[in-house]
Protein backbone atom coordinates (compact mmCIF):
# COMPACT_ATOMS: atom_id res chain seq x y z
CA UNK A 1 0.00 0.00 0.00
CA UNK A 2 1.61 3.30 -1.18
CA UNK A 3 1.82 6.22 1.95
CA UNK A 4 -0.65 8.08 -0.31
CA UNK A 5 -3.34 5.10 -0.11
CA UNK A 6 -2.35 4.32 3.46
CA UNK A 7 -2.89 7.77 4.75
CA UNK A 8 -6.64 8.26 2.68
CA UNK A 9 -7.21 5.30 4.43
CA UNK A 10 -6.56 6.37 7.90
CA UNK A 11 -8.65 9.44 6.74
CA UNK A 12 -11.25 7.67 5.69
CA UNK A 13 -11.83 5.26 7.98
CA UNK A 14 -11.30 8.27 11.05
CA UNK A 15 -13.98 10.76 9.78
CA UNK A 16 -16.64 8.11 7.86
CA UNK A 17 -17.95 6.25 11.49
CA UNK A 18 -18.21 7.30 15.44
CA UNK A 19 -19.63 4.72 17.87
CA UNK A 20 -22.39 6.94 20.14
CA UNK A 21 -23.70 5.96 23.36
CA UNK A 22 -25.06 2.72 22.36
CA UNK A 23 -22.18 1.46 20.42
CA UNK A 24 -23.95 1.97 17.22
CA UNK A 25 -21.83 3.21 13.99
CA UNK A 26 -22.78 7.23 12.81
CA UNK A 27 -21.45 8.81 10.34
CA UNK A 28 -19.71 11.98 11.63
CA UNK A 29 -21.28 15.10 10.01
CA UNK A 30 -19.05 17.59 8.21
CA UNK A 31 -17.40 15.37 5.71
CA UNK A 32 -18.01 14.60 2.19
CA UNK A 33 -17.27 10.86 1.75
CA UNK A 34 -19.69 9.55 -0.80
CA UNK A 35 -20.46 12.36 -2.14
CA UNK A 36 -20.68 14.05 -5.88
CA UNK A 37 -19.01 17.48 -6.26
CA UNK A 38 -20.21 19.28 -8.91
CA UNK A 39 -18.47 22.37 -10.95
CA UNK A 40 -20.32 25.82 -10.85
CA UNK A 41 -20.29 27.15 -14.04
CA UNK A 42 -18.22 29.46 -13.50
CA UNK A 43 -15.45 27.24 -12.03
CA UNK A 44 -11.97 29.34 -12.83
CA UNK A 45 -9.90 26.49 -12.90
CA UNK A 46 -10.61 24.55 -16.68
CA UNK A 47 -9.43 21.36 -15.56
CA UNK A 48 -12.41 21.02 -13.50
CA UNK A 49 -14.74 22.87 -16.04
CA UNK A 50 -18.09 20.87 -16.12
CA UNK A 51 -16.22 17.88 -14.09
CA UNK A 52 -17.90 15.77 -11.49
CA UNK A 53 -15.95 13.95 -8.99
CA UNK A 54 -16.96 11.35 -6.59
CA UNK A 55 -14.61 12.44 -2.86
CA UNK A 56 -13.50 9.45 -1.81
CA UNK A 57 -11.68 11.00 1.50
CA UNK A 58 -12.51 13.70 3.14
CA UNK A 59 -10.96 14.89 7.11
CA UNK A 60 -9.24 17.73 8.38
CA UNK A 61 -5.88 16.68 6.47
CA UNK A 62 -7.71 16.68 3.49
CA UNK A 63 -9.42 15.42 0.68
CA UNK A 64 -9.03 12.95 -2.42
CA UNK A 65 -11.71 12.37 -5.29
CA UNK A 66 -11.99 11.28 -8.34
CA UNK A 67 -13.59 13.13 -11.73
CA UNK A 68 -15.97 10.30 -13.41
CA UNK A 69 -17.41 12.44 -16.88
CA UNK A 70 -13.82 13.06 -18.03
CA UNK A 71 -12.21 10.06 -20.68
CA UNK A 72 -9.20 8.90 -21.41
CA UNK A 73 -8.33 8.02 -24.98
CA UNK A 74 -7.28 4.35 -23.58
CA UNK A 75 -8.83 1.38 -24.06
CA UNK A 76 -8.75 -1.00 -20.89
CA UNK A 77 -7.21 -4.19 -22.71
CA UNK A 78 -4.62 -1.86 -24.05
CA UNK A 79 -3.90 -0.07 -20.41
CA UNK A 80 -4.30 -3.95 -19.25
CA UNK A 81 -1.49 -4.47 -22.10
CA UNK A 82 0.77 -1.74 -21.17
CA UNK A 83 0.85 -2.67 -17.65
CA UNK A 84 2.05 -6.29 -18.24
CA UNK A 85 -1.05 -7.73 -16.98
CA UNK A 86 -2.53 -9.13 -20.01
CA UNK A 87 -0.94 -9.85 -23.75
CA UNK A 88 -2.93 -8.92 -26.27
CA UNK A 89 -4.08 -11.97 -27.50
CA UNK A 90 -5.41 -12.55 -24.00
CA UNK A 91 -7.03 -9.19 -24.28
CA UNK A 92 -9.07 -9.50 -26.97
CA UNK A 93 -10.96 -12.52 -24.95
CA UNK A 94 -11.59 -10.21 -22.43
CA UNK A 95 -15.18 -10.39 -21.10
CA UNK A 96 -17.43 -7.73 -23.20
CA UNK A 97 -18.43 -6.12 -19.85
CA UNK A 98 -15.02 -5.03 -19.10
CA UNK A 99 -13.47 -4.85 -22.17
CA UNK A 100 -15.85 -1.91 -23.15
CA UNK A 101 -14.73 0.17 -19.70
CA UNK A 102 -14.21 3.83 -20.31
CA UNK A 103 -11.03 5.03 -18.18
CA UNK A 104 -11.35 8.01 -16.97
CA UNK A 105 -9.51 10.91 -16.32
CA UNK A 106 -9.78 10.81 -12.27
CA UNK A 107 -7.25 14.67 -11.88
CA UNK A 108 -4.31 16.17 -12.34
CA UNK A 109 -2.18 14.57 -9.83
CA UNK A 110 -0.18 11.72 -10.20
CA UNK A 111 -1.83 10.53 -13.65
CA UNK A 112 -0.35 7.50 -13.96
CA UNK A 113 -1.58 5.67 -11.42
CA UNK A 114 -5.09 4.10 -11.03
CA UNK A 115 -8.01 3.88 -9.17
CA UNK A 116 -10.91 1.88 -9.64
CA UNK A 117 -14.04 2.76 -8.09
CA UNK A 118 -16.33 -0.36 -7.54
CA UNK A 119 -19.17 -1.87 -5.82
CA UNK A 120 -18.73 -3.44 -2.18
CA UNK A 121 -19.31 -7.47 -3.83
CA UNK A 122 -15.31 -6.98 -4.56
CA UNK A 123 -12.97 -6.57 -1.75
CA UNK A 124 -9.45 -7.42 -0.92
CA UNK A 125 -6.77 -6.48 1.81
CA UNK A 126 -6.19 -3.24 -0.26
CA UNK A 127 -9.81 -1.71 -0.76
CA UNK A 128 -10.72 1.20 1.19
CA UNK A 129 -14.54 1.59 1.94
CA UNK A 130 -15.87 4.86 0.95
CA UNK A 131 -19.79 4.45 1.89
CA UNK A 132 -21.86 1.29 2.57
CA UNK A 133 -22.16 0.46 -1.33
CA UNK A 134 -18.59 1.83 -2.51
CA UNK A 135 -15.00 0.89 -2.44
CA UNK A 136 -11.65 2.33 -3.77
CA UNK A 137 -8.82 -0.08 -4.73
CA UNK A 138 -5.63 0.73 -6.39
CA UNK A 139 -3.91 -2.16 -6.37
CA UNK A 140 -3.10 -4.71 -9.91
CA UNK A 141 -5.53 -7.28 -7.87
CA UNK A 142 -8.48 -5.98 -9.10
CA UNK A 143 -7.47 -5.32 -12.90
CA UNK A 144 -6.57 -8.74 -13.14
CA UNK A 145 -10.14 -9.76 -11.51
CA UNK A 146 -11.60 -7.51 -13.80
CA UNK A 147 -9.45 -9.38 -17.02
CA UNK A 148 -11.44 -12.60 -16.06
CA UNK A 149 -14.83 -11.27 -15.55
CA UNK A 150 -14.60 -11.85 -11.75
CA UNK A 151 -13.96 -8.60 -10.81
CA UNK A 152 -16.52 -6.37 -9.01
CA UNK A 153 -20.17 -6.24 -10.70
CA UNK A 154 -19.99 -2.55 -11.45
CA UNK A 155 -16.49 -0.60 -11.32
CA UNK A 156 -15.22 2.41 -13.71
CA UNK A 157 -11.21 3.13 -13.81
CA UNK A 158 -9.50 6.65 -13.43
CA UNK A 159 -5.83 7.66 -13.52
CA UNK A 160 -5.15 10.15 -11.90
CA UNK A 161 -7.03 12.02 -8.78
CA UNK A 162 -7.99 15.23 -7.66
CA UNK A 163 -6.49 16.48 -4.23
CA UNK A 164 -7.07 18.94 -1.78
CA UNK A 165 -4.43 19.91 1.10
CA UNK A 166 -6.00 20.72 4.20
CA UNK A 167 -8.82 23.05 4.19
CA UNK A 168 -8.36 23.84 0.83
CA UNK A 169 -11.95 22.02 -0.57
CA UNK A 170 -13.70 24.02 2.14
CA UNK A 171 -12.68 27.15 1.06
CA UNK A 172 -13.49 26.21 -2.80
CA UNK A 173 -16.97 25.43 -1.54
CA UNK A 174 -17.48 28.45 0.12
CA UNK A 175 -16.18 30.67 -2.47
CA UNK A 176 -19.13 29.20 -4.84
CA UNK A 177 -16.11 26.93 -6.79
CA UNK A 178 -18.29 23.69 -6.16
CA UNK A 179 -22.00 22.45 -5.60
CA UNK A 180 -22.44 19.51 -3.13
CA UNK A 181 -25.06 16.93 -3.53
CA UNK A 182 -25.43 12.60 -2.06
CA UNK A 183 -23.82 10.22 -4.47
CA UNK A 184 -26.17 7.65 -6.34
CA UNK A 185 -24.03 4.11 -7.33
CA UNK A 186 -26.70 4.73 -10.38
CA UNK A 187 -25.57 7.83 -11.25
CA UNK A 188 -21.94 6.97 -10.14
CA UNK A 189 -21.54 3.88 -12.38
CA UNK A 190 -23.82 4.17 -15.33
CA UNK A 191 -22.08 4.60 -18.65
CA UNK A 192 -24.05 7.76 -19.92
CA UNK A 193 -20.72 9.83 -19.41
CA UNK A 194 -20.94 12.54 -21.33
CA UNK A 195 -24.27 13.41 -19.89
CA UNK A 196 -23.50 12.87 -16.03
CA UNK A 197 -22.72 16.67 -15.46
CA UNK A 198 -26.29 18.24 -17.03
CA UNK A 199 -28.05 15.34 -15.68
CA UNK A 200 -26.81 15.25 -11.85
CA UNK A 201 -27.82 18.95 -11.93
CA UNK A 202 -31.18 18.50 -13.21
CA UNK A 203 -31.28 15.72 -10.57
CA UNK A 204 -30.52 18.46 -8.05
CA UNK A 205 -33.01 20.79 -9.83
CA UNK A 206 -30.85 22.73 -11.05
CA UNK A 207 -31.21 24.80 -14.05
CA UNK A 208 -28.41 26.70 -15.60
CA UNK A 209 -30.15 29.14 -17.57
CA UNK A 210 -31.52 30.72 -14.22
CA UNK A 211 -28.89 29.47 -11.85
CA UNK A 212 -27.28 32.35 -9.65
CA UNK A 213 -23.44 31.47 -8.88
CA UNK A 214 -24.38 32.40 -5.10
CA UNK A 215 -25.27 29.16 -3.32
CA UNK A 216 -22.37 26.95 -2.11
CA UNK A 217 -24.33 23.83 -1.84
CA UNK A 218 -27.78 21.91 -3.53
Amino acid sequence: MSAFQAKAKRATLSVMMTEDKDGSEAVREGYLDGQFLVAMPGMKDDRFARSVIYVCAHSEEGAMGLIINQVQDLRFPDLLVQLGILEEREAIKMPPETRDIVVRHGGPVDRSRGFVLHTGDYVVESSMPVDGEVCLTATVDILRAMSTGSGPHKALMALGYAGWGAGQLEGEIAENGWLTCPASSDMLFDGDIDSKYDRLLAQIGVNLVHFSETAGHA
